[in-house]
């Protein structure tokens, strides 16, 4: 940063500091900082001009996190989505990109959701920064469409995550408790039977636009396969899965894979995801280009809300 150019004695440089701050920081109008300072309002100008020229006040006009048009619309075309939202942030730090991308996602959220409209909301890390910085949202029913995932570094669940947004929006909430993997199949069926859980199924058929999780199937970039057991995840692995959408597992086309691990889930099914009208993921991280590409091909994701750098990848890596 160049230094300040300023020429005036110590006093008249407090001086304008001081009316400058008053101006700019504060927002006190130049009538208040004349009466305040006994001066008339046109010396108070000329001290911010002052300040201005000599490099004292620096304007910076920026927006962290602003949408990348370009990139938005070469991905939306490129891939066919319904919508595509394209963060330019320099952040690196997964958190810190959650939070930017939650902030995007959140209102794109507040836009596109109507009144008219069931809004399905799956548990993910990349959702819960969404909804933690949601301000309003049309009145809508809110369904859960995954079960718990109980870890200790998970603060927030599918249960409080539904609840909080259904309280926002002044909408009922369907919602149950349920864990998202379970040791067996006979036990995932028994849960999914149970009045709770079944009546909160039985919603599924009536959500119109959602947001999922999407996760690629390795260590550290799906929170999901991070709490299943080894020997679960390569089984799942040698099956061809390359992604999970919330529970659903698709290999590399974008097909649902099948398997006894499948069964164990208690969430949203692929049948189910597909007949939603608007399902929207929030990815991040370059490891996760197979995966979104894998859950675009298939048609269980039809928008996203991504950052620069991942955006560049999947249109480098288009057909």
């Amino acid at each position: 940063m160049e230094p300040s150019t300023f020429t005036g004695g110590p006093s008249q440089l407090v001086l304008t500091a001081s009316i400058a701050r008053r101006y700019y920081v504060d927002g006190r109008s130049k009538v208040e900082i004349a009466d305040e300072f006994r001066l008339s309002r046109f010396k108070v100008a000329r001290l911010l001009e002052q300040a201005r020229s000599s490099g004292m006040v620096r304007i910076e006009i920026s927006h962290p996190g602003a949408i990348d048009l370009d990139l938005s619309s070469r991905l939306q075309e490129a891939f066919g989505l319904r919508r595509a939202i394209v963060v330019d942030t320099p952040e690196e730090d997964p958190a810190a990109l959650r939070l930017q991308l939650g902030r995007a996602a959140a209102d794109l959220l507040t836009e596109i959701v109507t009144a008219e409209d069931v809004l399905g909301l799956a548990w993910a890390r990349a959702v819960t920064a969404m909804t933690e910085q949601l301000i309003s949202l049309a009145p809508v029913p809110v369904v859960q469409l995954t079960g718990a995932l109980t870890r200790p570094d998970v603060e927030a669940n599918s249960v409080e995550l539904v609840r909080n947004v259904a309280r926002l929006s002044g909408g009922a909430a369907y919602l149950f408790y349920a864990p998202l993997v379970v040791p067996d199949a006979a036990t995932a069926r028994a849960l999914r039977q149970q009045p709770e859980v079944a009546d909160a199924i039985r919603h599924f058929e009536s959500v119109t636009k959602a947001v999922v999780g999407l996760g690629a199937w390795s260590a550290g970039h799906s929170t999901l396969f991070d709490a299943m057991d080894k020997k679960s995840c390569d089984q799942l692995r040698r099956a061809g899965v390359v992604a999970d959408i919330s529970g659903v597992f698709v290999n590399a086309d974008g097909e649902p894979v099948q398997s006894r691990v499948a069964d164990r889930v208690v969430a949203i099914n692929a049948a189910q995801m597909a007949a939603i009208d608007e399902v929207v993921a929030i990815p991040y991280g370059m490891a996760k280009v197979q995966a979104v590409r894998a859950a675009v091909r298939g048609g269980l994701v039809n928008g996203v809300v991504t950052h620069a750098p991942l955006a560049r990848a999947l249109l480098d890596r288009t057909d």
